[in-house]
């Protein structure tokens, strides 16, 4: 496996990081995941510009060009023999503050850490998105986005360790994190939906979560095909007695979930308004991958 590293790309055995970088001792740093269909990225302008806008909101500068990304990912995904007609990739980028003295100081790092890890993209099983799967509500509270704000996509993700060591402690796919005001946010890797006679909602950015991608473009179909979406602030109950629910990520893409807390949702089975995105979403695809000649 090759790996870039800074500037560079070398073998797995070779790419190794400072014990002093502050992405290790601290958190301090930002990621974005991308994934291809094909050797197509999927959203790539869109990944790589919060990329830039999480390093900007902790003050760190991405000491690669913004043009030079593309180019990287693709070199890193074809000398991994991943992003090909047979294997679609999953692309991890990881911008560090930098090996430095320990301290809190940002300035006692003088050069960021960048890594491109692309290796095959491991989606669910095709039987999950058949029968949906299983949630809980945490009892993690996701951050007060005034302590940690949720669009900076960091690397201090223990807050939603908590809440996915909770999920596995109860047997399910993953849990759905309340706010500080006992609202719903998100889950622990993915934007939450959820249908009410056949009316779409979603929470709100102002309720604590991160602005999906593929959050973006659900919203973005649903809305051409004229269904009625709301983003606002949801309580559990709401939830509970919805008709369908679902989640999306860009790994995943749409993903139904038939029970939450154990209590079915609906007929405890994928709905059709949750079906109809699915397709439409395949159906779309093509508009948001790059240009084929990349």
């Amino acid at each position: 496996m090759w790996i870039f590293l800074n500037d560079k790309f070398v073998r797995k055995e070779e790419a190794v990081v400072s014990v002093f970088d502050h992405g290790f001792l601290y958190g301090d740093g930002v990621y974005e995941t991308l994934r291809s269909y094909g050797s197509r990225l999927f959203m790539c302008a869109q990944h790589i510009a919060r990329l830039f806008r999480s390093a900007e909101a902790i003050g760190l500068t991405v000491p690669i060009q913004r043009e030079r990304w593309p180019e990287l990912l693709h070199e890193s995904m074809a000398r991994n023999d991943v992003g090909t007609a047979h294997r679609d990739a999953y692309v991890r980028v990881t911008v560090s503050r930098g090996a430095g003295g320990i301290g809190l100081d940002p300035s006692l790092c003088p050069s960021p850490t960048v890594v491109i890890m692309a290796q095959p993209l491991v989606t669910p099983a095709a039987a999950l998105y058949e029968r949906g799967i299983d949630v809980i509500l945490a009892s993690t509270r996701r951050n007060v986005p005034g302590a940690l704000p949720p669009q900076i996509k960091s690397l201090n993700f223990l807050n939603n360790i908590l809440a996915k060591r909770e999920a596995i402690a109860a047997g399910v796919f993953d849990s759905v994190l309340l706010n500080w005001e006992g609202h719903l946010t998100e889950c622990t890797i993915s934007n939450l939906f959820f249908v009410t006679a056949g009316h779409l909602h979603t929470p709100s950015l102002e309720c604590g979560l991160l602005d999906g991608i593929t959050r973006s473009i659900v919203l973005q179909l649903a809305k051409e095909q004229r269904c009625p979406v709301t983003e606002g602030r949801f309580t559990p109950a709401q939830l509970y007695h919805s008709d369908e629910c679902f989640v999306t990520n860009t790994s995943m893409e749409i993903m139904p979930v038939t029970s939450v807390d154990r209590r079915p949702i609906g007929n405890g089975k994928p709905g059709p308004l949750t079906q109809m995105l699915r397709n439409l979403f395949s159906g779309a695809r093509e508009r948001f991958l790059e240009p084929s000649s990349l």
